[in-house]
Order: structure tokens, then C-alpha cells, then sequence
């Protein structure tokens, strides 16, 4: 058996790191000695970011591009390779959300959400794994979610693509098990994020149901991003290849498993 992950003097790349988990992440890492590149399309919220990150000793860079942007998305390893001169860590975390049943959202939104929440993690996880392999011992990253585990209706796309991440991490790590790469993916329940409040809308639903289905999605989005953080990064360390991140997550995916097939039925009854 391996011994635990050591972080300190490590180079790790997070997406969407200017705020919810992704920050939290970033908080995480540093303080173990990590240092950091950090990427994100939101330029303000990206600064704040590396401003609170200055307290510890790390080095850091941040890099302003929205991971839907093939072009800047192959490029980026270069670029952090250019500051870091290596890359151990790569957590593939940035992603979106759109509300509405299947038939009210358009093929647009749909391919908008499966291109940031999953083509990105695929084509960045392959640009990317030539620097890991050159390290002695990495990590691969993948956030799905609780949504990659259950399917409540209204959340077709946001399942479908978080689905595909638990597929192709899960796969990915059969292959690279016997690398230095360790692959985990990781499947937050309701976290106290800002997703939900900027989920995509379906054209013509009425602003009233819109933010009805705003605030009965951020009812359930309680765990603190810091707590979310903590165990995402303390599993990253145990060499963990998935890890369950909240009381909802734990529960729900025991359910699942023990009521693959009628397990919404219990839910919806209890409202939950």
C-alpha cells in the first residue's frame, strides 16, 4: 500500500477557483504548501482569489479563461508549465447548471452545460496528462456531484453530464492504475455555492417559477465549501478513487444502491 500523498512543494491546477469549492480548494492546498494555478473566466472574482491566497508561503498564478474555449483550454498547460516548470494536481472542478425538464431546455443550453462540465474535464484531463506523467506522484481530480449518483427529474443535463465524469474517471482510473497518476472523482452533495443562482433558464419560463426553482434548489446547498474542501483534499491525500462528500451524499448513495430502480419514489414522497 501506498504511503499518504505528501502536498507540500507540489504544483496543482483547480478550475473554477474563483469561489465556491474551488476556492475552498485553493485555501486547502496552499495551506499544505501546495502551490497553486488557479483558472477561472471570472477575472474579478479570480483576483479576489489570489489576493486572500498571499498569507502563505506558495507560489501562484491565475489564468483568465473560460474552459469552454478549446484554443485557450490546450494552451493552458504550456502556460502554467511556463510558471510552475511542472504540474503534480489537476482538479477539474469549474461547472455549470441549468434548470428545467428536458423539453423546455434548448439544444443550446444543453451542449453549453456538457461542454464546460464534461468536454472541459475531458479535454483538459488530456492535454494535461503529459506534465502529470512526467511527475513521481500526481493526482487527477474530477468533480461529479451527488447528481452523478441519483437522477431527480428537472436536472436531465446537469445528471447526464456529471454522470459522464463518473464514467470516464472511474475508467481512466482502471488504466492508469498502474502509473503515478492516482485518479479520484468526487461527488459533493448540496454545497452553499452559488450554481444554482446562476443556473441557466429556459426561454419563457415565467421569472416567478424561475426563482421558485432558484430557491428550492439553494434550500438544499448547506455544506460549507471549506468543510466540502477538507474532504475532498484529505481523500486526494488518502489516495481515495471516489469520495462522497456530505451527509446527503452518504445517505442518498446508500439508498441508491439498495433501490437502484425505485429509490425516487421514496424520495419524492418525503419531499426530499
Amino acid at each position: 500500500m501506498k504511503k499518504p500523498k505528501t502536498l507540500c512543494g507540489r504544483v496543482a491546477m483547480v478550475t473554477g477557483a474563483a469561489s465556491g469549492i474551488g476556492r475552498a480548494l485553493a485555501h486547502q492546498l496552499a495551506e499544505k504548501g501546495c502551490h497553486l494555478a488557479l483558472v477561472d473566466r471570472d477575472t474579478a472574482q479570480l483576483s479576489e482569489t489570489l489576493a486572500s491566497l498571499v498569507q502563505y508561503n506558495v507560489r501562484l498564478s491565475a489564468h483568465a479563461l473560460d474552459v469552454a474555449e478549446r484554443g485557450a483550454l490546450a494552451e493552458l498547460p504550456r502556460q502554467v508549465f511556463t510558471k510552475h516548470r511542472r504540474l503534480d494536481i489537476l482538479i477539474n472542478n469549474a461547472g455549470v447548471a441549468v434548470g428545467g425538464a428536458f423539453e423546455e431546455v434548448s439544444e443550446t443550453d444543453f451542449d453549453w452545460l456538457f461542454e464546460i462540465n464534461f468536454g472541459a474535464v475531458v479535454r483538459l484531463t488530456r492535454a494535461c496528462l503529459p506534465l502529470l506523467k512526467q511527475s513521481d506522484d500526481a493526482s487527477l481530480v474530477n468533480m461529479s456531484s451527488l447528481f452523478g449518483l441519483i437522477a431527480p427529474p428537472g436536472q436531465v443535463a446537469y445528471c447526464a453530464s456529471k454522470f459522464a465524469v463518473r464514467g470516464f474517471s472511474m475508467a481512466l482510473a482502471h488504466e492508469l492504475a498502474d502509473s503515478a497518476i492516482d485518479v479520484m472523482v468526487a461527488h459533493p452533495g448540496g454545497v452553499a455555492t452559488a450554481i444554482a443562482q446562476h443556473a441557466r433558464m429556459p426561454v419563457g419560463m415565467s421569472l416567478e417559477r424561475q426563482e421558485i426553482q432558484a430557491a428550492r434548489a439553494q434550500k438544499f446547498l448547506r455544506l460549507s465549501p471549506d468543510i466540502a474542501a477538507r474532504a475532498i483534499v484529505e481523500a486526494m491525500i488518502g489516495r481515495k478513487r471516489r469520495v462522497l462528500v456530505g451527509t446527503d451524499a452518504r445517505v442518498l448513495a446508500l439508498l441508491e444502491r439498495l433501490l437502484p430502480v425505485r429509490y425516487w419514489g421514496l424520495l419524492d414522497r418525503f419531499a426530499v
